[in-house]
């Protein structure tokens, strides 16, 4: 399978309309709405158009020309200017391939090269074992645990905290 990323435009709506209506929202926090309509699209990608590639990075995730998820790079600010964070999300009937974690790298080689970032970090609900792991085979470290740090459907959430410094290797996979 291949996988490349590709900048979202307003052409790609009906795909983010698509992907944020099927996710899987058992680990994503609640900035995510619920339905995801043409209004939530419009204001996404007016977003992106704002930040993308100045101090942040929005990609769809593109699997044999297809495209099957989103990956950003959200930049941080006040003393947290030189830090980052990930996030992605991929269509459930993809999951399981390799997607996340080769377009992780990916985003994470793009995200070093164009934004003036020292750190991406990632915050993953403890049970969710893959995204850990997605993480884990790019090189990123566990810095931590939030104990009972998320608090979603009546039910309290351990958070590991990832990071990676510019420079830092992959793992070997």
């Amino acid at each position: 399978m291949h996988i490349t990323l590709k900048k979202w435009t307003e052409e790609n709506k009906p795909y983010l309309i698509k992907l944020c209506n099927n996710a899987d929202r058992t680990y994503l926090t609640g900035r995510l709405p619920y339905p995801y309509t043409e209004e939530c699209a419009d204001w996404w990608l007016n977003m992106v158009k704002e930040h993308d590639g100045k101090d942040s990075l929005f990609r769809a995730i593109v699997a044999d020309g297809e495209i099957v998820g989103n990956i950003t790079i959200e930049g941080k600010s006040d003393i947290f200017c030189k830090d980052a964070e990930i996030g992605y999300i991929v269509d459930k009937e993809y999951w399981g391939r390799g997607i996340a974690t080769e377009a992780t790298r990916l985003v994470v080689a793009e995200a070093f090269a164009a934004l003036d970032i020292e750190k991406i970090t990632s915050e993953v609900f403890a049970p969710n074992k893959a995204s850990a792991r997605t993480l884990e085979k790019n090189g990123f470290k566990l810095e931590g645990v939030l104990r009972k740090a998320a608090y979603k459907n009546g039910v309290f959430y351990d958070i590991l905290r990832y990071g990676k410094l510019r420079g830092e290797q992959a793992n070997a996979r």
